[in-house]
C-alpha cells in the first residue's frame, strides 16, 4: 500500500487549504484513514479519521469546526479541507490507513500505511 499527499503550502492565518491522499491499494473501502501532523520539535499528534464506510468522523479538538475530513471512494482519495487556518496549524501533514476501533481513531501506532508528508505554513 503506498500513500502520496499532496496540496500543502503556504498560506496566509485565516486561509484554506485542501490536502489530498491518494492510497494506493485495491482494498481502500476496507481501511480507516486519518490525518495526522508533526510541528518542528513536537511530536506527531492526530487531527482527523474517517471510517471505511464515511459514516463516522472524529477531529481533534484544536481542529474541530475548521477542517474537515472526506474520502472519494472511485478515486481512491482522502481528503482534508481546512479552513480559518492559524499559524499553530503550521506542520508535515500526514495520511495514514488502518484497521483501528473506534476508541483508537486518534492513535498513530493504530495505523498500518502512511504517506511521505506534506508541509503546511501558515503565516501570521
Amino acid at each position: 500500500v503506498q500513500l502520496q499527499a499532496s496540496g500543502g503550502g503556504l498560506v496566509q492565518a485565516g486561509g484554506s487549504l485542501r490536502l489530498s491522499c491518494a492510497v494506493s491499494t485495491p482494498t481502500f473501502g476496507s481501511y480507516v484513514k486519518g490525518w495526522f501532523r508533526q510541528a518542528p520539535g513536537k511530536e506527531r499528534e492526530f487531527v482527523a479519521a474517517i471510517s471505511q464506510n464515511g459514516g463516522t468522523t472524529v477531529y481533534a479538538d484544536s481542529v474541530k469546526g475548521r477542517f474537515t475530513i472526506s474520502r472519494d471512494n472511485a478515486k481512491n482519495t482522502v481528503y482534508l479541507q481546512m479552513s480559518a487556518l492559524k499559524p499553530e496549524d503550521t506542520a508535515v501533514y500526514y495520511c495514514a490507513v488502518g484497521r483501528p476501533i473506534l476508541s483508537n481513531y486518534r492513535s498513530p501506532e493504530a495505523y498500518y500505511h502512511w504517506g511521505q508528508g506534506t508541509l503546511v505554513t501558515v503565516s501570521s
